[in-house]
């Protein structure tokens, strides 16, 4: 299907995977509505982890069609092993805001938006640290954070159903950001490239899955 002159809103479009995957989908020729809790030039302030915040944004964006919605906003606190002082409760609480409620919060604020696309979907961006499948010890806000988020996409999949909205999750890779670190494997580029290419090929047909950017299915 082609997506030429259809509507994406991104949340954490300031930097990162988030900032590149935004230029792409221009280039391509979707609309895209670019959102941050600290915006740039451009930009609209949504606050990820904030309802009222999510629910001011859609009535600003009230009877404007969104055809993707992509939830990309991340934190990564607290890695390595448990005896790491900064596993607070207030980290646990930021990351589950961030990465499980902002999504929920999202959806359910925009689902007016995405009942007006002829071909709505929902892209949550997780980790393959979410997957038991996958689990590797260490960096347990964020993986169970991304467990849940993986889960939220899941039955999200499974409820929207019925509506004609799509929704998946999807892992960016190890990438070269602020979060990834430089040490990691894969460039911005080439992971945003992908996800664009999982978000264009999203329907009905494969909601549900957990796939890495470019396209292997993960083990939850």
């Amino acid at each position: 299907m082609s997506d030429e002159g259809k509507t994406m809103l991104v949340t954490g479009a300031s930097r990162g995977i988030g900032r590149r995957l935004c230029d792409l989908a221009k280039a391509t020729g979707w609309h895209v509505i670019e959102t941050a809790r600290t915006p740039k030039d451009g930009m609209l302030q949504l606050d990820v982890t904030s309802a009222e915040s999510h629910d001011a944004l859609a009535a600003e964006l009230n009877g404007r069609t969104i055809d993707a919605l992509v939830l990309n906003a991340g934190i990564y606190q607290a890695r390595g092993s448990m005896e790491n002082p900064e596993y607070t409760a207030e980290a646990f609480t930021q990351a589950m805001l961030t990465h499980v409620a902002g999504p929920f919060f999202a959806v359910r604020a925009f689902m007016p938006n995405l009942k007006a696309s002829t071909t709505p979907r929902v892209a949550i961006i997780a980790s393959r640290m979410g997957s038991n499948a996958h689990a590797g010890g260490g960096s347990y806000i964020y993986r169970a954070s991304k467990a849940a988020a993986i889960n939220l996409a899941s039955n999200l999949a499974k409820d929207l159903k019925a509506e004609g909205i799509a929704v998946a999750a999807y892992h960016p890779g190890w990438v070269r950001t602020d979060m990834g670190s430089a040490a990691a494997d894969l460039g911005v580029d080439e992971s945003a490239k992908g996800l664009l290419d999982r978000i264009d090929a999203l329907s009905l047909v494969n909601s549900g899955s957990f796939l890495t950017y470019d396209g292997q299915a993960i083990g939850f």
